[in-house]
């Protein structure tokens, strides 16, 4: 009962955190080190990754009339405009792919700790504030997905790379690089969304199929169980992120988002600094 409450929170700081452009992985290193899952620490690790299915699905949920290169409600103009959608978020989508699969382990390795996530945290907060000051004023190049070109989506593609250091935030990444290549808000965040539907896949996959091979597939009704609750609690939580994020950005800037970050930031690093001094002296 205590692993379901718990996992019950990570849900929901998942839900929240993954399309809301301040890092998710910021917030469950904060809400881990209060609380932790009582199992094994593979699981842990590939649990984290995986309820990211949750929120991903809402994403498909949301927008799946958007998405569907199939329904009969469309014109054909339409069908090979959502197809052209779909070659660009795959196109964007190979960058990050490719320097996943390099450094997956190299990157856990070396950048998964407090110092990075909160520098990064600061950092990409004070990003968001310079590229909205700089846009004031401004009237965005491109205010529809299909008016998005190959380099535009390459280099949202290349900013999503920068995404896989911990404590990015890979909405918060290709949103910043939505904008800096000159589209609207609205356009920035939707593609972001859409991106995120075969890169979360394919994280999954990859973090399951790694604990499978390492533990030869030591998924006990307890942990089943956890993992359907955590996606199924991420998944109701970004239906609402998703929507409130929208509506929001119809009339504000992301420049609130940054501040956030920035004060985020300054709470990891003050957090994991005292411990460490403290455990230090302690030692």
């Amino acid at each position: 009962m205590l692993e379901a409450l718990k996992v019950l929170l990570l849900g929901i700081v998942e839900g929240i955190t993954e399309w809301l452009p301040i890092s998710s992985t910021g917030h469950l290193i904060l809400v881990e080190e209060f609380v932790k899952l009582d199992l094994d620490p593979g699981f842990v690790e590939m649990f984290n990754v995986v309820i990211q299915l949750g929120a991903i699905l809402a994403v498909v949920v949301i927008y799946f009339h958007k998405l569907n290169p199939f329904s009969p409600k469309k014109s054909e103009k339409q069908k090979m405009l959502t197809i052209q959608l779909w070659v660009k978020v795959v196109i964007a989508a190979v960058p990050a792919a490719v320097i996943g699969l390099l450094f997956d382990d190299f990157i856990d390795s070396h950048f998964m700790n407090a110092y990075v996530v909160a520098a990064t945290l600061i950092i990409y907060g004070i990003l968001f504030i310079v590229v909205e000051n700089r846009n004031k004023g401004e009237t965005p190049q491109v205010t529809k997905l299909s008016r998005l070109s190959i380099r535009q989506v390459l280099a949202i593609g290349v900013f999503q790379v920068l995404a896989l250091v911990p404590g990015t935030s890979r909405s918060g990444a290709t949103i910043i690089g939505g904008l800096l290549v000159g589209t609207s808000r609205s356009v920035a965040a939707e593609f972001t969304f859409f991106l995120g539907i075969p890169v979360m896949f394919g994280a999954s996959f990859l973090k399951v199929a790694k604990y499978v091979i390492e533990s030869g597939f030591a998924f006990g009704g307890q942990e089943i169980g956890l993992l359907l609750l955590g996606c199924l609690v991420s998944f109701g939580v970004s239906i609402l992120a998703i929507r409130f994020l929208m509506q929001y950005i119809k009339n504000n800037d992301f420049k609130v988002f940054g501040y956030y970050r920035i004060v985020l930031g300054a709470i990891v690093l003050a957090y994991f600094g005292i411990k460490a001094l403290t455990a230090g002296a302690a030692a």
